[in-house]
């Protein structure tokens, strides 16, 4: 258990700034990873050394340059406004009057005035660029486009796909703060001054990897996702102060000590009827990347993978919610190897499903057994207070112990069978500019969604929704699953009001929600 706490320690410790893929944060969790398998005994199988890297993005980011001032306030490139890919590399100044589009000047175009702009809720690139051509046409030295219903992240992603025109004025896309400033009822005239500059990106991740090779034509896999949040830069953290570091502690060093534990445990059996390949993830907070790339990269003949095992969040035990497991689904085998090798003592909540918001969703499309491992969400979750000092180490023990009895049971069992299971989606194409607020039980599956935790400030919070409530229709939508939620939610937009019936208990409620 001081192994756990060691590594625990260290990779939630300020120093390495929460994790963030494509940090500094990370390379010293990677080097730490990799010198604590070199310990072990386990051989290197990155594609350098221990490591594996992957391109988590390709694209661009406002440049040096860019800016855009109203009245002489300075607003900040990336989180005030946002350049549109389709936009020339210009400047452009002028004195502009609020609904007065004039020859050799800036325009302000307010996106909720369209009249055919297509469906308000899902705005593309194309609604932009038409209504662009169309100012240029008229004289436009330049445009500010304001109110558009977009997430600023949707407008991130749209920098990142190759460009098919570039227009000849500068063009730029206003996030909330500005777009209020140039709504504002009582403005007489607004001083825009904006020059539209540009700077390629590339934001790789890195795996790290490491091997016992016990001569077997078979491997298992043991995998946890060692990145987080940073200073939630990726706006991907759900506390108000989301620039502060965010240790991640459970989510996941907790995974990755005992998967490094796990390593050395297994170097030194007598198990050898499989390989054994254990890898640390990165990228997977940014949608499993790192898992992805390793799947598809043939570093082992992915053919030769006879089942996966991923631990995330496994640090926060407790007798109330037990242990998570899912993937139970995925082999004929699972059943009876679990059976022996779970303690009695220990609570379990299974899911059969092989897929969900994890890296061994990756392992599943390849047609591979896989079981997930989970100890729950809480009130840390996703926030600056996940720290290393509210991790049950016991606990944690006790998770590391059932995945090394999992293998010991599977050992002579051969290559493990796999059935496809029902799908749990993450949402897929829909889009949504909403959220609800809520951690939901991804491992639920008795009808409806069933929340796991509120988020402070959120709109379920301030509607009365609590944790344990089970969430059965959103607006006119029935909720039967995840996927169904994601539907129901995106069909609403910011300021939209509905209801929400949940199941409390025995008891059916309704509360009035405002997005």
């Amino acid at each position: 258990m001081t192994n756990l706490q060691a590594h625990v320690s260290y990779l939630a410790s300020d120093k390495l700034e929460g994790r963030r893929t494509g940090t500094a944060g990370e390379q010293l969790a990677a080097a730490y990873i990799a010198e604590q398998m070199k310990a072990a005994g386990l051989s290197p199988k990155g594609a350098e050394g221990y490591l594996q890297t992957f391109t988590v993005r390709e694209g661009r980011d406002p440049g040096d340059k860019a800016r855009l001032s109203v009245n002489s306030q300075q607003l900040t490139p990336g989180e005030d406004f946002l350049p549109l890919p389709f936009s020339a590399a210009k400047a452009a100044k002028g004195e502009v009057l609020p609904g007065v589009n004039e020859v050799d000047n800036i325009w302000l175009i307010n996106v909720k005035d369209w009249e055919d702009g297509g469906n308000p809720h899902a705005l593309s690139q194309d609604n932009y660029i038409k209504k662009a051509k169309e100012a240029k046409e008229s004289g436009a030295s330049g445009v500010v486009f304001y109110n558009g219903p977009e997430e600023p992240r949707t407008v991130r992603k749209w920098l990142d796909e190759k460009t098919t025109e570039t227009l000849p004025i500068p063009a730029v896309w206003a996030c909330e703060k500005t777009s209020k400033m140039l709504s504002a009822d009582d403005a007489n005239g607004f001083q825009v001054d904006m020059q539209v500059d540009f700077k390629p990106v590339k934001r790789t991740g890195t795996n790290v990897v490491g091997y016992v090779d016990n001569g077997a034509a078979t491997t298992v896999v043991i995998g946890a996702h060692y990145d987080h949040l940073g200073h939630g830069e990726d706006h991907n953290s759900l506390a108000p102060n989301d620039k502060a570091i965010h240790n991640g502690a459970d989510d996941n060093a907790s995974g990755t000590a005992a998967m490094l534990e796990l390593g050395r445990l297994l170097k030194a059996s007598r198990l050898k009827n499989n390989n054994y390949l254990l890898i640390a993830f990165s990228g997977e907070e940014l949608g499993l990347f790192g898992s992805k790339y390793f799947s598809e990269s043939n570093l082992i003949p992915i053919k030769d993978v006879n089942y996966m095992v991923n631990m995330d969040m496994v640090g926060r035990l407790n007798n109330e919610k037990g242990l998570q497991i899912g993937g139970i689904g995925t082999s004929p085998a699972w059943g009876e190897i679990l059976k022996k090798s779970l303690p009695s003592s220990l609570k379990v909540q299974y899911d059969s499903s092989g897929t969900g918001p994890s890296d061994h969703t990756s392992f599943y499309r390849k047609d591979i057994p896989v079981l997930f491992l989970f100890t729950g969400t809480h009130a840390d979750y996703h926030k600056p207070s996940d720290d290393a000092d509210k991790i049950n180490y016991n606990g944690q023990l006790t998770v590391l112990k059932l995945v090394y009895d999992v293998v010991e049971q599977a050992n002579g069992k051969g290559r493990l069978a796999f059935t496809k299971t029902r799908e749990m989606q993450m949402g897929g194409s829909t889009r949504f500019s909403v959220t609800l607020g809520i951690m939901p039980d991804y491992t639920y599956s008795k009808g409806g969604l069933r929340v796991d935790g509120v988020s402070d400030g959120k709109p379920a919070q301030k509607a009365g929704l609590q944790a344990g409530d089970v969430i059965v229709q959103l607006g006119e939508t029935t909720v039967s699953d995840i996927e169904t939620y994601m539907t129901a939610l995106s069909k609403f937009k910011k300021g939209d009001k509905t209801t929400v019936k949940v199941k409390r208990g025995n008891a059916g409620k309704v509360f009035d929600v405002t997005f």
